[in-house]
């Protein structure tokens, strides 16, 4: 005898889900990291190179240019000689730390229950 499909409880997927949206965003290699790291505050180039080892500089810039598209991150020039590039959180992207940071507790977790600490 066949089982009978139940119907979802959750709810029915909006159009342009909400949730979608977000993880198209956190959903990127690298892209919670650099989040992350930014949230500490502005940084430029090289630092964020140095903070996320083993990144290439093409992957970097493809990200930043990336989250800069979806108003994650700003992208300050400074006038310096030669110039260099700052970048920083806007309001939306800090309103993704809490986010990650419920991610980062359930990563604990399972890493306890997995036997990993």
């Amino acid at each position: 005898m066949a089982l009978k499909v139940r119907k979802n409880q959750s709810g029915d997927v909006p159009y342009n889900c909400p949730l979608s949206e977000c993880m198209a965003i956190l959903g990127g290699a690298w892209t919670t990291n650099l989040i992350w790291f930014l949230s500490g505050g502005p940084r430029r180039f090289s630092e964020l190179k140095h903070d996320l080892t083993g990144i290439s500089a093409k992957m970097l810039t493809t990200r930043l240019k990336e989250l800069e598209a979806k108003r994650i991150i700003h992208r300050k020039v400074l006038p310096t000689s030669p110039p260099s590039v700052e970048y920083n959180l806007t309001e939306l992207g800090r309103e993704l730390i809490p986010a990650i940071n419920a991610i980062v507790e359930v990563g604990h977790k399972v890493k306890i229950w997995n036997g990993k600490t």
